[in-house]
């Protein structure tokens, strides 16, 4: 009998975390679509010049290592081709950006394009 009224307390839990969580959108069609057009930077655009990818490498270690950062700010895209830096994915606030285009410049990178996205949420 005690096992049943467990079993039961679990699935009304989990029912109600599925019903919280009924009105999120996992929809990412528009982004699939953006990132398929060609126009976007991917990690397959990833030069593989010594030179790339060492300004890569260093971006990466600089924000992986900045307690400042969330684990979201900590896993974006970081595209480097001909010495142009592209910096892509969901961060938590202004700040993080903030902190990401600052390892970019002192990691050397010289022109960057900002893509990251506050995310909301």
């Amino acid at each position: 009998m005690k096992k049943l009224l467990i079993l039961c307390g679990i699935l009304a839990i989990t029912s109600a975390a599925f019903a919280n969580n009924a009105s999120v959108n996992a929809d990412n069609t528009g982004r699939n679509v953006r990132d398929q057009s060609g126009n976007t930077k991917t990690p397959l655009d990833q030069s593989e010049s010594p030179k790339d990818i060492k300004l890569t490498a260093a971006i990466r270690h600089t924000i992986v290592f900045n307690g400042e950062l969330s684990a979201l700010a900590k896993n974006i895209k970081i595209i480097t081709a001909s010495g142009v830096v592209t910096l892509r994915g969901p961060v938590k606030s202004r700040k993080e950006i903030s902190i990401i285009m600052s390892a970019a410049k002192d990691a050397g990178a010289h022109k960057i394009i900002n893509k990251l996205e506050i995310k909301r949420r």
